[in-house]
């Protein structure tokens, strides 16, 4: 749980921006969305193989120049 104490005499804009970047920082959004919908274990096989073959082909394009 993320949790920001607004100290005394500080606005809560500045307060809200602590908050975002510890949000931010502990990963809750990207878990929440990954966890949004629910994909079989073959598919993400499939979908991160797929990630490795683009990487591995983007890496040697620039290895040739």
């Amino acid at each position: 749980m993320v949790q920001v104490t607004v100290r005394s005499n500080e606005p809560l804009e500045k307060a809200l921006r602590r908050f975002k970047k510890k949000f931010e920082k502990a990963g809750i959004l990207k878990d929440l969305k990954k966890n949004a919908h629910y994909t079989k274990p073959s598919v993400e096989k499939r979908i991160k193989q797929s990630k490795a073959r683009k990487r591995n082909a983007r890496d040697e394009r620039y290895q040739r120049r």
